[in-house]
């Protein structure tokens, strides 16, 4: 619970939202022949392609750009992450929160580059999306994930319903 119990530590709520900036950077590295920077960005005025291949690249299915374009106006919020070469800039990790602006968020769409997984920059993501809903006074956060990712979220410190609800769905035929 060290993940969560950070996160809600009132120094660290009022820090987050004292941020006005839109960037925050996570590392910087020297390659061998130009420095790299990982950095996060709440900008929601992302290349929609280059989001589509980013969620190729870890065999999502497809969805209609208008769509995800939607998706992205109507959140809550919205953190992509982006390593920058040089002057290469390249989108390499998305999430997003949707919310009732009071209690409750919940999560969608985390996705982090294949070559970026395993370094921690997928916590990293989630650790910056989770300060910016705690930034914001959201103390109920949700999600849905996948089977292959449950540990991941687990050793984030997130649970199966302490009280036993069931999430119920409804699908169209």
């Amino acid at each position: 619970m060290g993940f969560w119990k950070s996160l809600f530590t009132t120094s660290e709520v009022a820090s987050a939202s004292q941020q006005t900036a839109t960037v925050g950077y996570l590392a910087d590295a020297k390659g061998t022949d130009e420095s790299t920077r990982i950095f996060f960005s709440t900008d929601r005025t992302i290349d929609l392609y280059e989001l589509e291949e980013l969620c190729d690249a870890v065999g999502w299915s497809r969805r209609p750009i208008r769509k995800v374009r939607k998706a992205i106006q109507n959140s809550f919020l919205v953190v992509t992450m982006w390593e920058q070469r040089g002057n290469r800039k390249r989108l390499i990790g998305f999430s997003r929160a949707t919310s009732d602006h009071a209690f409750n968020a919940t999560i969608w769409d985390v996705v982090v580059h294949p070559d970026s997984q395993g370094k921690g920059l997928g916590r990293a993501l989630m650790n910056q999306l989770i300060k910016k809903l705690r930034s914001e006074d959201i103390s109920n956060v949700t999600l849905f994930a996948d089977p292959d990712v449950v540990n991941f979220y687990k050793q984030l410190g997130f649970m199966p319903d302490p009280e036993g609800i069931k999430g119920m769905f409804w699908y169209p035929d």
